[in-house]
């Protein structure tokens, strides 16, 4: 079988053959959080579930068509981008620097029995109040906890201060790392995983929100798709330390290392698709930083350090419903080795999984999982000549996507622009905006600005063609 034996379902089969899809949608929501004003006493509590760190990340500007490129070049058979210059992908220990989430301890998931539990009764025990006319299934409106739990009462009571701050908490998680292609909606189940704060901060919250991007670059890799969730500051940022393609000055200096490019990052060319797929396709090794972290290593918590072997960890990643192969043995350059040609992918399983095969193969991935440790890859050792590998590489790959047309780049700047001002119009309230969000809100007008005046230049040569054609039509008859 072929490495990629999914290539007719790929994006890149579409547009070597002139089908475009446009920009991506990008649905993690972080626009909002600082809606949320947290106590000191919630703060505690959100550091001890494990994402005091992750808290102070925030809201960064996506650039959605450097991410929608990027998804171009992502093969789910794999869990790699394939560049010119080889595979790569995001590893355990760069989750753990760029987000600060931890990457190591009990695997994120939530029973069977316990997602059978009645989501209303679920509320109403751990929120202290139903959600009423905002529950659908197991999933609540977003909208519903933020007016609800974003601001604790004075003089809360200890139960009230974990109410909030577990609404708090699954707003994050289903905002960010959590994120599904409806973020106005998250599921209730993951108040479960918040039920005892010191217990959830056992979990390797960092490998979760790994798997569940996997999940969703995969499916957006798909020539069907054209939405994507996931943690997409980790994808955004990752791009930004690994390639110089549109990166934008370093904004700070500290833990956890997304923040180096916090604040809203302006890029004349931010809506151009056409522009980055071909950049990727002529990147150059010394536009490659294959090892970028370790000149900020020196400001990471040695908590986080400590567990940074398992960025070599051939394992299986989990999050709620989700199982994933981290396959770094396929990226090697990234822990400074040299790469030879990888091992067999393992055959992935169909996603619409019942529930049955899919509690089997939750449990053999803990059992993978629990052997960690145990499958660190090593160095093949010696001198390798990675000539072999590249031409292996270039053999079952898919090298170039950039199609050189300008007509098509104008049409997907406008595509672009419209995506941009629609998500920007359907996330942010007009009433009490925050500076980032008047900044974005005049950027989406300037764009539809740009996209009306490329459609009149674009209305006229169309209409001349369809009134030839109309001639034409007529003289033959």
């Amino acid at each position: 079988m072929p490495v990629l034996y999914e290539q007719d379902k790929h994006v890149s089969s579409a547009i070597m053959t002139g089908q475009e899809r446009g920009v991506l949608r990008c649905q993690e929501r972080t626009s909002l959080l600082h809606h949320w004003k947290l106590t000191k006493e919630q703060i505690e509590l959100v550091d001890k579930a494990g994402f005091g760190w992750f808290r102070l990340i925030g809201s960064i500007s996506l650039n959605n068509s450097l991410i929608s490129a990027l998804v171009e070049r992502w093969r789910r058979e794999t869990n790699t981008f394939h560049f010119p210059c080889g595979e790569m992908t995001i590893t355990l220990d760069e989750v753990s620097l760029l987000l600060g989430l931890a990457v190591d301890g009990k695997p994120v998931v939530v029973g069977v029995k316990e997602r059978d539990e009645d989501p209303s009764q679920v509320c109403q025990r751990l929120l202290g109040k139903l959600p009423q006319g905002e529950l659908s299934g197991n999933r609540v409106t977003a909208r519903w906890l933020k007016e609800s739990f974003a601001e604790c009462p004075k003089g809360a009571t200890k139960e009230e201060v974990e109410f909030h701050t577990r609404a708090y908490l699954i707003y994050l998680v289903g905002s960010t790392v959590f994120a599904t292609t409806d973020p106005s909606k998250i599921s209730v189940d993951y108040l479960l995983l918040f039920e005892d704060f010191e217990r959830a901060g056992e979990y390797a919250w960092g490998a979760a929100a790994l798997a569940f991007l996997y999940r969703q670059i995969g499916n957006a890799s798909q020539r069907s798709q054209s939405i994507i969730g996931g943690c997409l500051t980790l994808l955004q940022c990752w791009s930004y330390f690994h390639l110089n393609i549109d990166r934008p000055k370093r904004t700070t200096r500290q833990f956890p290392l997304a923040l180096l490019w916090k604040g809203r990052q302006q890029s004349r060319s931010k809506n151009d698709l056409f522009k980055y797929r071909k950049a990727l396709d002529d990147l150059d090794p010394s536009n490659v930083s294959w090892c970028p972290f370790e000149g900020d290593l020196d400001i990471v918590p040695q908590s986080f350090k400590d567990n940074l072997l398992l960025g070599r960890s051939r394992t299986k990643l989990i999050a709620p419903k989700v199982v994933e192969w981290h396959l770094p043995d396929r990226c090697m350059k990234q822990f400074g080795l040299c790469q030879v040609i990888p091992g067999e992918v393992p055959h992935r399983k169909s996603e619409k999984t019942p529930d049955e095969d899919l509690l089997e193969d939750m449990n053999t991935a803990d059992e993978e999982w629990m052997r960690r440790r145990e499958n660190i890859v090593e160095s093949a050792g010696g001198n390798v000549d990675e000539t072999e590998y590249m031409q292996w590489f270039n053999s079952i790959t898919v090298p170039k996507l950039h199609r050189d047309t300008s007509l098509e780049a104008d049409i997907m700047n406008v595509q672009a622009a419209i995506l941009q001002f629609d998500e920007v119009a359907s996330t942010l309230s007009l009433e009490d905006l925050h500076p980032e969000e008047r900044e974005a809100v005049e950027e989406a007008v300037m764009c539809m600005s740009n996209a009306l005046r490329v459609g009149d230049w674009y209305e006229a040569p169309t209409t001349n063609k369809r009134k030839r054609r109309e001639e034409q039509t007529e003289c033959s008859e």
